[in-house]
């Protein structure tokens, strides 16, 4: 997952959670001086962060000063008298909020992979503060006069292709933000952003607590090897009731009411609802576009499923457990039929997944045979958390391309899921390279003893790190454009593609090492592996779109709806798309859906979807001209990784394919066609 935050003006700052103790907050001084590690840009390499200087209580001050002096810069902007041109408008908003940025970026990192209650207050605090901030920017009326008159006469201008691309993606956003409202509807806009922003903190913070020690997703990986049906339920019935306990971490009241309030935004920018008014710059367009997607997909994904689960029960009947599969009976039994399929195991296969050996032998050498890069791991740098590692990353030409951070194991003071997301962003305007980290949640082996990974999280692995190199590769001037700032639904499409490698022979072979003998594995074991690809595939398919199905019937409530009643409202959705398949839950129950409520993904779930069309199309180019080949990965990366978002999306993927994504591919890899 690519957590989407929107800078250097932050149209919606996703802040989740915390540094390192309540003795730091307590020893910080809460008004901001030089003596606050923000104060300036860090002086370590790239700018990297200063861990070991930051304490807790440095981030509300930061915070609170950053937003000041991005408003005082932004006043400026508005109220000069000088004719408006590129530079005194869209330039020097580009440029405002530098400290407000580089105290983000870190803070965003830190509340999701590393919290304490201190920064979740902070986080709740200042969350309506900075909506309100990025309100008084975008709905300002002088500001945006002067912007739109620059967008009247941008033909005449001349400014370079990614100059215009800046001044057009300004515009919309001022325009769906809502700076053409008249002042009293701005009024009810800010109103309901506010409450909106503190509530998605609120929500943040309950899933925290009620989902510690569970995985961010419905399934739990421990469902597998659970031969107690019992207390695989249990299990399951922990996950899925996570956050419907009825307790002070119930978080339907918070979801009913930020669908309501979404709704109500919708309506007053003149959308019929939310996902037609944040679609408006995705490559969709519309939720009819995505709906007519769906249509598609749906049909496939659910017979394949139901074709599954009937293999399943098959099996349950042979061994006369004398009940129909449930939920949580499916990851045990479905182990069992891969087993009888494919004669492969779980078991045998994750000796030969050392996670060191996955990394650098898997992930970093994939990355060096298409694109030419290197790595070096080095020590020097502070780390916010002693598993975290940190590594050069070096261009072809020798030169110092960026620095990647990864934090693989699991705690309970962080989200679940994976996600990536940058520390210093990729600029020429400002003379950066980019600052990257991976977060993933496997589980931590015990002294001394090694970390034995699945292969999914070794297509995780691989996946954060497409994401990972889209940033890496970037080469715009503008932030703003740089690397993963693009549309949701395009915004998956590198990290997907990069997954591909993790089952390429040449890779997997240098990586699939036993961890105690250093031998490959075995070719008969790849062989297996491949052939059992395609397998769940039905299920894994149905519970995405489940989910992504949620998320767009959520978001596509009428204004004015009353408040819905979450658990009737999530049984007749799945119903309505033939997604209530009682065996195959949706991958993120809607109480604890937090891509949706609070990590920037509303009306945007689809994307993982949409973007597996792209990336499995993308990829049949490179099984059509070669595969896996420097020249190739040259071409992909000079094509889409390093174009950021400086030309329409369509066109990009148009160009590199030659045609209009097509969506008979990912049926074919999923084994649905």
């Amino acid at each position: 997952m690519k957590k989407v935050s929107y800078l250097p003006i932050l149209a919606s700052l996703v802040i989740l959670g915390a540094c390192n103790n309540k003795k730091d907050a307590e020893e910080s001084n809460e008004s901001f001086s030089s003596a606050n590690p923000f104060f300036k840009a860090s002086e370590l390499a790239f700018q990297a962060p200063a861990f070991d200087k930051i304490k807790t209580g440095d981030f509300k001050p930061a915070l609170e000063e950053g937003m000041k002096q991005q408003m005082d810069e932004i006043q400026k902007i508005a109220d000069q008298t000088e004719a408006p041109s590129f530079e005194n408008i869209i330039l020097a908003i580009e440029k405002s909020g530098q400290l407000l940025n580089r105290t983000s970026m870190v803070f965003n990192l830190l509340t999701g992979a590393n919290t304490n209650p201190e920064l979740q207050k902070v986080k709740e605090e200042e969350a309506p503060k900075l909506t309100a901030n990025t309100d008084a920017i975008y709905l300002n009326t002088k500001l945006f006069n002067r912007v739109e008159t620059l967008y009247k006469k941008k033909d005449q201008l001349k400014l370079d292709a990614e100059s215009l691309r800046l001044l057009e993606s300004y515009y919309q956003k001022f325009e769906l933000a809502g700076a053409k409202l008249s002042d009293a509807d701005k009024d009810k806009l800010k109103e309901l952003n506010k409450e909106e922003a503190t509530l998605g903190a609120k929500f943040t913070a309950q899933l925290q607590a009620a989902g510690k020690g569970l995985k961010n997703t419905t399934q739990q990986p421990e469902l597998q090897s659970m031969a107690d049906r019992a207390k695989r339920e249990e299990l399951f019935n922990k996950s899925w009731n996570r956050a419907e306990k009825g307790d002070a971490n119930d978080t339907r009241k918070i979801i009913s009411r930020i669908a309501q309030i979404r709704s109500a935004q919708a309506a007053l920018l003149g959308f019929k609802n939310y996902a037609a008014w944040k679609l408006q710059n995705q490559m969709a367009k519309t939720p009819e576009a995505v709906e007519d997607f769906f249509s598609k997909v749906i049909p496939a994904a659910t017979a394949k499923a139901k074709s599954e689960a009937a293999d399943i029960q098959a099996v349950i009947d042979q061994q006369k457990g004398g009940f129909k599969l449930a939920p949580w009976d499916w990851d045990y039994y479905a182990e069992q039929v891969r087993k009888a399929k494919f004669d492969l195991d779980e078991n045998e296969v994750k000796p030969y997944f050392e996670l060191n050996k996955v990394l650098i032998n898997g992930v970093f050498y994939a990355a060096t045979q298409l694109y030419g890069i290197t790595f070096k791991e080095r020590k020097d740098l502070p780390v916010y958390q002693e598993d975290v590692r940190v590594f050069d990353v070096i261009d072809k030409d020798g030169k110092q391309l960026g620095l990647f951070y990864c934090d693989y194991y699991k705690r309970d003071n962080k989200d679940g899921g994976a996600w990536m997301d940058n520390l210093v962003p990729q600029s020429k305007l400002f003379g950066t390279i980019p600052v990257i980290y991976n977060v993933c949640n496997f589980t931590k082996p015990e002294a001394g003893k090694p970390a034995l990974i699945s292969f999914d999280d070794v297509t995780t692995m691989f996946h954060e790190f497409g994401h990972g190199l889209h940033g890496l590769f970037a080469n715009q001037q503008y932030p703003s454009l740089s690397g993963t700032s693009v549309a949701r639904d395009y915004v998956e499409f590198p990290s997907q593609f990069n997954e591909h490698w993790a089952s390429d022979p040449k890779i997997l072979k240098n990586y699939a090492l036993h961890y105690q003998t250093g031998a490959q594995m075995p070719q008969a074991l790849l062989d297996k592996i491949k052939k059992a690809s395609s397998f769940n595939q039905g299920y894994i398919f149905t519970e995405a779109l489940a989910a992504a199905d949620l998320d767009m019937q959520w978001h596509t409530i009428s204004p004015g709806s009353p408040l819905e009643d979450v658990d009737k409202f999530e049984a007749e959705a799945l119903k309505k798309t033939n997604l209530n398949l009682s065996y195959v839950p949706p991958r993120y129950r809607s109480s604890y859906f937090l891509h949706i409520w609070s990590n920037g993904y509303a009306a945007g779930y689809y994307a993982y979807s949409w973007t597996s069309m792209l990336e499995n199309d993308a990829f049949s180019w490179f099984q059509e001209n070669g595969g896996l080949t420097r020249a190739n990965g040259q071409r992909f990366r000079d094509m889409i990784l390093s174009k950021g978002n400086t030309e329409d999306l369509g066109k990009m993927f148009f160009n590199f394919r030659g045609h209009n994504p097509d969506i008979k591919p990912m049926l074919k890899k999923r084994g649905l066609l």
